[in-house]
């Protein structure tokens, strides 16, 4: 005798034996499926979530440094840095949402739907973009410098910790290339405001 229904076939119903037999799976018990499920969802949503956004934060974090701290240190004026660090962040955010949006359409890479991904990378530019800004609505020009850099320097930790937990990089040599990065650009901004 042969049972076609899904509960009497062995590799079948240690995947689906959950949902198609009920949680005892008329004698079958697997628990690999459970397992299979989350690590399947888990890499779905790093990379249809965590990946744009994570590529989001760091290009907001660091590509907007240098025209930041150039207008703060070429004009001594908060006010004029904080408009060119919105403008930075507009900007950033509306073109890094375009680029991810028309980059593919999901089905190959498996990375989701392009407007989903261009609404989150987009999201996150302008948000890595705009927290280092806001410093300079304060009147004193020293310390919207001082707390502009206390925020870059907790964005640059929380993009460090973001490779950790998601992509298996080890916390201190993410830390470290993250940090060089945005001392390089920090660098930058400085040296041409400066002059």
């Amino acid at each position: 005798m042969r049972y076609n229904h899904p509960c009497f076939v062995v590799p079948v119903a240690q995947l689906v034996r959950a949902s198609v037999c009920g949680t005892e799976g008329r004698g079958f018990k697997s628990h690999q499926a459970p397992q299979v499920i989350m690590s399947e969802a888990n890499d779905k949503f790093v990379r249809q979530t965590v990946q744009p956004g994570l590529a989001g934060l760091m290009d907001g974090s660091v590509s907007t440094l240098a025209p930041i701290f150039a207008a703060a240190f070429a004009t001594h004026r908060p006010h004029v840095a904080f408009l060119v660090g919105v403008s930075a962040a507009v900007g950033a955010g509306i073109s890094m949402a375009f680029a991810e949006g028309l980059s593919d359409d999901g089905k190959l890479t498996g990375r989701g739907h392009p407007f989903r991904r261009g609404v989150i990378i987009g999201a996150m530019t302008f948000l890595g973009g705009i927290f280092h800004t806001l410093p300079f609505l304060l009147n004193s020009f020293h310390a919207a410098l001082v707390l502009a850099s206390i925020v870059v320097g907790l964005e640059l930790m929380a993009i460090s910790y973001i490779r950790y937990r998601y992509f298996d990089m080890p916390f201190w040599r993410s830390i470290s290339m993250v940090m060089l990065g945005g001392a390089i650009v920090f660098a930058a901004g400085i040296l041409i405001g400066a002059s």
